[in-house]
C-alpha cells in the first residue's frame, strides 16, 4: 500500500524512540492504533452509506420505470375498453372546429346516438344460457289390458 520496506520501517521506528522516548513510545503507539482503527471502522460507514445511496437511488429509476410502464398500460387498455367513446371525442373535436356548419352538428347527434347504443349494445353481458338435456318425455301409463 504504501511501498514501505523492512528497512524502511526499522529506521522510523528508531526515530520514533529517539523523539519520543522509551516511556511515552508504548502509549503513542496504542494512540495510533486507535485512530487508524477509528479511521477504518469511519472508511466502512462511509462505504455502506454510500452503497445503500447507490441502491436506493437504483430503486428509485426502477420504481419510476414501473409507475411508467403501468401508466402506459392504463392508457392503453382505456383506450382499447373504449374505442367507441374516443372516436366520439374525435369527432367532437372535429365538429367543433367546423362552428356554424349545421350538417357537422346534425351529423354529430346522429353519429353520439349511433354510439350511445352501439355502447349499450357492447356494455350488454352476453349471458350464455346453458344446454339443459333434452328431457324425457314423461311417461304415459300403458292402457291396461281389459279385464276379462
Amino acid at each position: 500500500m504504501f511501498d514501505i520496506g523492512w528497512s524502511e520501517l526499522i529506521v522510523v521506528g528508531v526515530v520514533a524512540l529517539v523523539v519520543i522516548g522509551p516511556k511515552e513510545l508504548p502509549g503513542v503507539i496504542r494512540s495510533v492504533g486507535r485512530a487508524v482503527s477509528k479511521l477504518r471502522t469511519m472508511a466502512g460507514e462511509f462505504r455502506t452509506q454510500f452503497d445503500d445511496a447507490m441502491r436506493e437511488a437504483e430503486l428509485h429509476e426502477v420504481k419510476k420505470t414501473f409507475t411508467d410502464m403501468g401508466e402506459a398500460a392504463t392508457s392503453a387498455a382505456s383506450a382499447v375498453a373504449n374505442p367507441v367513446g374516443a372516436v366520439l371525442n374525435e369527432v367532437k373535436a372535429s365538429a367543433e372546429g367546423a362552428s356554424g356548419v349545421t350538417e357537422a352538428s346534425q351529423a354529430l347527434q346522429s353519429i353520439e346516438a349511433d354510439a350511445r347504443a352501439l355502447e349499450a349494445e357492447i356494455a350488454k353481458p352476453e349471458i350464455a344460457q346453458p344446454e339443459s338435456p333434452a328431457a324425457p318425455a314423461p311417461a304415459t301409463p300403458a292402457p291396461e289390458a281389459a279385464k276379462s
